[in-house]
């Protein structure tokens, strides 16, 4: 084994990545939905679906990250 030599998995690098990315995007999702309602306070409801949407949508896609980590080897 030469000192340079990487062990171990490679996939958890990418689940930290994945994971990382959506954390960022769930904030922004709602940073910018509280910077629309401190705008706007009669679009709530329609900016809080849309979040709420978003939200699911980025979730799932680290849900798929974090399957994908152990499927793929």
């Amino acid at each position: 084994m030469t000192p340079l030599e990487i062990v171990g998995s490679i996939n958890i690098v990418g689940y930290a990545i994945t994971a990382t990315s959506s954390a960022l995007g769930v904030s922004w999702i709602f940073v910018s939905v509280i910077n629309g309602v401190a705008r706007q306070p009669e679009a709530r409801g329609a900016m809080m679906s849309a979040a709420y949407i978003g939200f699911a949508v980025v979730e799932a896609l680290a849900i798929l990250g974090f399957v994908l980590a152990f499927v793929v080897r």
